[in-house]
């Protein structure tokens, strides 16, 4: 047996146990907050128990299914974001948004209901099995450090035992939005989250086209106005730089070691 290597594994693993223990005692985490509803968008509970909103509606039983879904999320959520602040900490991420971590039990039902809507046949318990952001996280980076950056985020995440169940690449696009959105499946609750890469120019390029995006997704939305919307989008999203790397990025194996927090360099010293 390589005693030596044996050595170098047990250093690098303790290195990222104390960096996980300084990430973590980083303060109390915020309560997580769902977006309010629109007053643009009228609808919510019916008085049968359902929901109904834009023309969608889901019956009280698959009403009650969602709510339940949603609580699950809220309750895995716990566990989740420690391990999500952490890596961010670790490799230098900006953690932009992260009380609103949760989607809110509104979206999470118009989604479910459009499905069933344009998948005759579809029940509601095919439709939550497929969302992967009731649980979302933004984790950004400066050009420069990015590619580096979520190669080293993801790879604690799937070190911790998260599998990757979902890694759309899209910085190669010659048209529309670029990020990188993965999800994983949590370890101990089977939680599926979402985690998205972000440079601020891609962000910043993602919130100035959500208005675009939720209307273009509309089930009444016009195909004129749909292909409107998407050369709007795609305008945008042309001027925000490609990172070096960034179209090479792929999703990591579940690994324990190496350490992947010993490739990134320390830090400068704040100012």
């Amino acid at each position: 047996m390589n005693t030596s290597r044996t050595a170098h594994r047990l250093v690098s693993r303790a290195a990222t146990a104390a960096a996980l223990a300084t990430a973590l005692g980083l303060g109390a985490v915020p309560p997580a907050t769902a977006a309010a509803p629109s007053a643009a968008r009228p609808g919510g509970p019916a008085p049968d128990g359902g929901w109904h909103q834009h023309g969608l509606h889901l019956t009280a039983a698959e009403n009650k299914k969602v709510d339940g879904f949603v609580a699950r999320a809220r309750q895995a959520e716990r566990s989740i974001s420690p391990q999500v602040r952490a890596a961010a900490r670790i490799s230098h991420a900006e953690l932009t948004g992260f009380d609103q971590r949760l989607k809110s039990p509104d979206s999470l039902k118009r989604k479910v209901a459009t499905w069933m809507r344009e998948t005759p046949g579809q029940t509601v318990d095919a439709s939550l099995r497929q969302i992967n952001d009731a649980v979302r996280f933004t984790l950004q980076w400066p050009s420069g450090t990015y590619s580096q950056g979520v190669r080293t985020a993801a790879g604690l995440l799937a070190a911790w035992g998260n599998d990757s169940t979902r890694w759309a690449n899209t910085w190669h696009r010659a048209a529309g939005y670029k990020a990188v959105n993965s999800a994983w499946r949590a370890p101990r609750s089977g939680q599926l989250f979402e985690v998205q890469f972000h440079t601020p120019e891609s962000k910043a390029a993602q919130l100035e086209t959500h208005k675009l995006y939720e209307e273009q997704r509309l089930p009444g939305t016009p195909p004129a106005r749909v292909r409107e919307l998407q050369e709007q989008q795609n305008a945008i999203f042309a001027a925000v730089p490609v990172p070096p790397g960034a179209e090479r990025l792929t999703a990591p194996a579940r690994r324990l070691s190496p350490d992947p927090a010993r490739r990134l360099p320390v830090p400068a010293p704040a100012g």
